[in-house]
Parts: C-alpha cells; sequence; structure tokens
C-alpha cells in the first residue's frame, strides 16, 4: 500500500492529467444521477471508488478527496490529519513528527505538486476547508459529475480595517515600521497568577509583546487565554498562542471570542505538537483544525463578524492574527509556499521557529522577498540561547522542527565560557537577522531563561533599556 503510495506521488503528473481528464467528461453523466437517484448512484459508484482510492492512495474516505490539489499525497494520512501544508515538526530527513516511520505526508505533497506544475518552486495549494465530518464515507466522484469538483475557499476580502484607535500595540508598532522584540513565556503550573506576573516584569518596557504558549511540547500548563488576559489585565501586551491539538472549532472560536472580550489582542494560530512527547501522551489528540483553516475562520470572526457556521456574532473581536513558520526544516525553502498559504488565509504577522542558521534563513527571506510577502505580513524571527553546546543538541534532537548547525555546536563546545558562547552566537544572531531585508523583528526564547533573555534584549537594543528606565523612573515635579 505505501509502495503504491509513493508511487502515486512520484507519477502525480500523468495522474492529474487523468484527473482532468474525468472531470471534464463526468458531468455527461449527470443526468443518468438524476435518473437513477443520488442514493442509487453513490450505492453503485462508491464501492468502485473506494477500492481504487485505497489501492493507489491509501484512502481515508473522509468524504472531501482534494487528491488534485494535493499533488496526489492524501493528506488524510498526516497523523494531524493536516490538509493544508506540513507542520512545523518536519524531521531532517523528511519524515513525520509523529510517525518517524513515514515521510511526511506534505514533503510527498510538495514533490507531487511541483511535478504536476513543472516547475521547480512549490506554489501554494488551495485554501481547504476544515473537514466536514458528515462526510465521511461519502462518495467524491458523484460531486464531480455534478459538476462540484474544487472544495477549495477563498480568503478574507480586503485588509484589516480597524481603526487605529482599536488596533493593538504590537500591530500598531509592526505597522509603523518599528523593528519588534517579541518574547515567549510558558504559562505556570499554578492557579496563583503571581508567578507569571513575576516573570513577565522582567520585560516591562522591553518588548512589545509577550507570547504565551499553549501546551508546547503537549505539556500541560495554566490556559493560555486565561494567562494572556491575566497579562492583558495588568498592562502587558499579550500575544495568545491557541493550538488546534486540544479544542474542536467550536471550542476555539468561544476561546477567541472569550479572550477578546478580556483584553487580549493578538492571537498565534498554531497546529500545536504531537502529544506524544508531553507528559499527557495517553490524551486524545483534536487536529479538528489545522493552523490555516483557524487563520482562515479567525479572520472571518474578526473581519466578517462570523462564526465559521456562518452565524452572525454580536460584537466581532478586534484581534491581530498571526501564524507561525519554520523555514529550518523538510521541505524548507518550498515552505515558502506554506507561508504563502498562510497570509493568503489571513496571518498579517508571522513568528518563526528558532533561527541558528542565518545562511539558510538568507535563502529562504530571499524566495520571500521575491514573492513580496515580506510586504503582505510583517515577519518576526525566532532568536534564543541556552547554557551550553550539549543543550542545544538535546533541543536539535528532541524539539521538534529546531535545526542547529553542527559547526555552531563544535564553536560553543570548544569556548572554556559556553553560557557565554551562546549569549554571544545569540547576539551575533540578532545583528545578522536586523540587516536582512523583510525581517520585521526578533521573537526571543528560552525556557524559563528571563533574566538571560532580558539581558541579550538590553545589549542588543540598549534603546530599549533606556526607554524602558525612562518609563520606570519618578515623574519630576
Amino acid at each position: 500500500m505505501l509502495a503504491l503510495r509513493h508511487w502515486a506521488v512520484r507519477h502525480a503528473r500523468a495522474l492529474g492529467r487523468v484527473y482532468e481528464g474525468f472531470a471534464r467528461l463526468a458531468p455527461a453523466f449527470a443526468p443518468a444521477l438524476r435518473l437513477l437517484g443520488r442514493r442509487r448512484a453513490e450505492a453503485l459508484l462508491h464501492p468502485i471508488e473506494r477500492r481504487a482510492k485505497r489501492l493507489l492512495f491509501d484512502c481515508r474516505e473522509c468524504g472531501q478527496c482534494v487528491l488534485s490539489a494535493t499533488g496526489m499525497a492524501c493528506p488524510m494520512n498526516c497523523p494531524k490529519t493536516m490538509r493544508n501544508g506540513p507542520c512545523g515538526g518536519v524531521r531532517p530527513d523528511g519524515r513525520c513528527e509523529v510517525r518517524p516511520d513515514m515521510r511526511c505526508v506534505w514533503v510527498e505533497a510538495t514533490e507531487g505538486t511541483k511535478r504536476i506544475d513543472g516547475v521547480e518552486r512549490a506554489r501554494p495549494t488551495p485554501l481547504l476547508p476544515a473537514i466536514d465530518a458528515r462526510r465521511a464515507g461519502r462518495s467524491t466522484w458523484i460531486e464531480v459529475v455534478e459538476g462540484r469538483r474544487d472544495p477549495a475557499f477563498q480568503a478574507p476580502v480586503g485588509e484589516r480595517t480597524t481603526p487605529e484607535a482599536r488596533q493593538s500595540a504590537l500591530e500598531r508598532a509592526c505597522r509603523a515600521g518599528e523593528f519588534v522584540v517579541t518574547v515567549e513565556i510558558a504559562p505556570p503550573d499554578s492557579a496563583d497568577p503571581a508567578p507569571l506576573l513575576e516573570r513577565a516584569a522582567v520585560f516591562a518596557g522591553l518588548v512589545d509583546a509577550i507570547n504565551i504558549t499553549d501546551g508546547a511540547g503537549g505539556n500541560c500548563h495554566m490556559s493560555s487565554a486565561a494567562a494572556s488576559a491575566v497579562l492583558a489585565a495588568n498592562s502587558f501586551e499579550a500575544v495568545y498562542q491557541i493550538a488546534c491539538r486540544d479544542r474542536n472549532r467550536i471550542a476555539i472560536q468561544g476561546d477567541l471570542l472569550g479572550a477578546a472580550a478580556l483584553g487580549v489582542r493578538n492571537v498565534l494560530c498554531l497546529t500545536g505538537d504531537d502529544v506524544s512527547q508531553g507528559d499527557h501522551p495517553q490524551a486524545k489528540p483534536v487536529f479538528d483544525l489545522d493552523a490555516v483553516s483557524l487563520l482562515h475562520i479567525a479572520r472571518g470572526m474578526c473581519d466578517q463578524g462570523e462564526f465559521a457556521s456562518g452565524r452572525k456574532l454580536q460584537t466581532a473581536p478586534d484581534l491581530f492574527v498571526g501564524a507561525t513558520a519554520n523555514p529550518f526544516v523538510p521541505p524548507f525553502v518550498d515552505r515558502v509556499a506554506n507561508l504563502e498559504k498562510k497570509i493568503v488565509a489571513g496571518a498579517r504577522f508571522i513568528q518563526t521557529q528558532f533561527c541558528f542558521d542565518v545562511a539558510m534563513f538568507e535563502d529562504f527571506m530571499a524566495e520571500v522577498r521575491r514573492r513580496g510577502l515580506h510586504e503582505r505580513a510583517h515577519l518576526i524571527v525566532g532568536v534564543g540561547t541556552l547554557s551550553s553546546a550539549k543543550a542545544l543538541a538535546w533541543m536539535a534532537a528532541h524539539v521538534p522542527g529546531v535545526h542547529v548547525p553542527a559547526g555552531m555546536l563544535e564553536r560553543i563546545a570548544r569556548a572554556p565560557d559556553q553560557r557565554s558562547e551562546c549569549r554571544q552566537v545569540c547576539l551575533e544572531t540578532i545583528r545578522a537577522l536586523r540587516g536582512i531585508e523583510g525581517v520585521a523583528g526578533v521573537h526571543v526564547m528560552g525556557h524559563r531563561n528571563e533574566d538571560v533573555l532580558a539581558d541579550v534584549i538590553r545589549t542588543a537594543f540598549p534603546e530599549r533599556t533606556r526607554a524602558a528606565a525612562e518609563r520606570c523612573s519618578p515623574a519630576k515635579p
């Protein structure tokens, strides 16, 4: 079965032509379908379709087939059921984060779409809606006969029109062209918000916003929505990270409204890490949405004032909606196509995975600029520092999507003071990123390492140190 699945991707162009021919001819059978009746026609046609697709594509019978748009690789074979592109956890050899025994479905899909198009660089695949669970086990050939062959939806219309007075501070800084600095904090394992506020206070006046992670690594903490609201209530600019792993679309939309009602103005849409590496590996992952379909729903709520169901909201949220990107894992530069798709779906700012390889990132940014994506969204690049080469090597081996060049590990391992060398590498990376056209800022990360991160920010951005000091100094009489 797996061998035939790979064969289908290798022959995606020929199979794509077969499908195009079928799609042109199929509507001619619509009168016969009406004569038989849809139910009887599906009873005759579906067993043939099921056997053919299972044989060639390992079909999961979602009832919303998109093979012609995904390079003849079925996205439902992804353990996260991602229908709009790869997650950020693809392994360096192109294998799946969740199932390392198989290649990432979207690495295969990218290869297949390039074969169909006959191009060297991948294009964004059509924006696909979240799966409709009611259609599972139904025929899609019937849809083609009836002339409905494209399940793609369109992106939200137009740009954000939120008045400046209702924009978040982060959005205003991005729109003003400032080089922004954000930082990431994991919520506490506590019902008391005091530890969270103590850690956030380290960055007062130094950063434009503080990201609150949502069960990062599949580990349980205080909810991201609640922690973000706590920060907002205490005059911090919060970025509410929301992952698709743990909630369905009903819960996610409710959380977005709740966070907005509590003063949160920024949201970062993620698919989420697999649960198997976290502290609840026995938990059931949800993945009702992926990051792209979540982006589309969030923008629909903000711009059109509607739930995903089409029901109108009484008051739409004002949210600066963002997404993530990882240029450092397969399919590498072709991930620009997925970035473009997220921007089309509604992302207005992008935060990346840790950047330890500036040369690789420059290649990625060259393609970003060629497509003009840096003019359509604000790219904030992840940076960070750890304590030693051993800690960096562990993170590269165990945190999905992190890439650390061997030369960097060797340099830090040789240093007499590895902690200081890690800090110096981070500062050099920030300096290099500031010189790359299209980079709008840096996102500083390091697990429960707030004092070190604040020191890095003060050193890299002395003007922020002065501004923070001025804000904290008592007013002159």
